[in-house]
C-alpha cells in the first residue's frame, strides 16, 4: 500500500488491483465507500473489459476463452512504478495467464497525482503485441451516500456540466439490453433515490458532459471529471450506502452478441506499438 496526501486531500492506494481504497479530506472524513459486505470493493480499474461478455466467453480467431465480468485487471497485483510524496503509478503487463484469458499484448500504467484538491487517475494503454489491441478501460470508484454521516441520502443529486437529455441505456443479466429508455436526467440534474437502481446500472452511452458534481446543495460535495472516457455508468447496490460514477471506454456485450470480440461495438483498438491515455478525477469544491 502506499500512502500520500496534502493538507487537503489524503489517498491510499494498494497493489492488488492497482486500486484506490481511501480518499480523506484535510480533516479526515472519508468520501470513499470502505469495501463492506453489500460490494467488497472500493474503486477497482476495470481491464480489459466492461461489464461482462455473452456467457463470460471471449471469442477471438476461432478460440474461446473464459473472461469474466470487468476482466482480471482488478485482482491482479501490479508492480510499483513510483512511489512519491504527491503520488504513485503502478503497471501490469501481460503474461501467461492474462494470455489465458485475453491473448493480446498489453502495457498497462495506472497513475495517480495529487493537484491540491483534486486526485488524477491516469491510464496509458499500449499495445505491446503484433496485432491490433481491442479494448475496454473502466473506473468504478464509489463514494459515500450519503458523503457525511446524518446527511439525508435524498438530498443527494448529481450535477451534469451539460444537459444530458438522451435516452439511457440498462443491462440484464449483465448484458446491454437492445432498447434504450427516457432519461430520469431533469435537465441537467439527477435526483438521486435508491429505486434508481432497482434495474441495475444507469448507463450513458454517449455523455455530452465531461463532469458531474455529487453532493448536496449548498452541502458537502465533489467533483468527477473524466477525459477519453466514451461512457458513464452510475450506479448503486439497492440498500448499500454508496453510489458509483464510472466513466468508461467501453461496455458490456449487448445481449444477442456473438461475434469476435475484436468487432465487439465501443472497443478501443490500438494498432501494434499504439498507445491511449484516459483518465478520471475527482476534486473538493474549490
Amino acid at each position: 500500500m502506499h500512502r500520500f496526501g496534502n493538507d487537503r486531500l489524503r489517498v491510499a492506494v494498494r497493489a492488488e488491483g492497482a486500486e484506490l481504497i481511501s480518499l480523506r479530506t484535510g480533516a479526515g472524513e472519508e468520501l470513499l465507500w470502505q469495501a463492506g459486505p453489500e460490494w467488497p470493493r472500493h474503486a477497482p480499474v476495470l481491464f480489459p473489459i466492461v461489464g461482462r461478455l455473452a456467457n463470460d466467453t471471449l471469442r477471438h480467431a476461432g478460440r474461446t476463452m473464459r473472461l469474466t465480468q470487468h476482466g482480471f485487471a482488478r485482482d491482479r497485483r501490479f508492480e510499483w512504478l513510483a512511489r512519491e510524496d504527491d503520488g504513485c503509478r503502478l503497471l501490469l503487463e501481460d503474461d501467461a495467464g492474462s494470455r489465458a484469458m485475453f491473448p493480446f499484448g498489453f502495457r498497462l500504467e495506472v497513475g495517480y497525482r495529487l493537484e491540491g484538491g483534486r486526485l488524477a487517475v491516469e491510464y496509458g494503454l499500449r499495445n505491446t503485441g503484433t496485432d491490433v489491441l481491442p479494448a475496454s478501460l473502466g473506473a468504478h470508484p464509489a463514494f459515500r451516500w450519503p458523503l457525511r454521516d446524518g446527511l439525508d441520502p435524498l438530498a443527494h443529486r448529481l450535477v451534469f456540466a451539460e444537459p444530458e437529455p438522451a435516452p439511457v441505456r440498462r443491462v440484464a443479466g449483465g448484458l446491454l439490453r437492445p432498447d434504450a429508455e427516457a432519461s430520469p436526467i431533469q435537465g441537467r440534474v439527477l435526483a438521486l433515490r435508491p429505486g434508481l437502481f432497482a434495474d441495475d446500472a444507469l448507463i450513458l452511452d454517449r455523455p455530452a458532459s465531461r463532469s458531474v458534481t455529487y453532493g448536496v446543495e449548498g452541502g458537502p460535495a465533489l467533483e468527477v471529471a473524466w477525459h477519453g472516457m466514451t461512457q458513464l455508468g452510475i450506479w448503486s447496490k439497492p440498500g448499500a450506502a454508496f453510489l458509483c460514477i464510472e466513466p468508461w471506454h467501453g461496455l458490456a456485450d449487448p445481449a444477442g452478441y456473438d461475434g469476435d470480440f475484436v468487432d465487439k461495438p465501443f472497443l478501443m483498438r490500438l494498432r501494434p506499438g499504439e498507445s491511449a491515455r484516459l483518465g478520471w478525477s475527482v476534486a473538493l469544491p474549490a
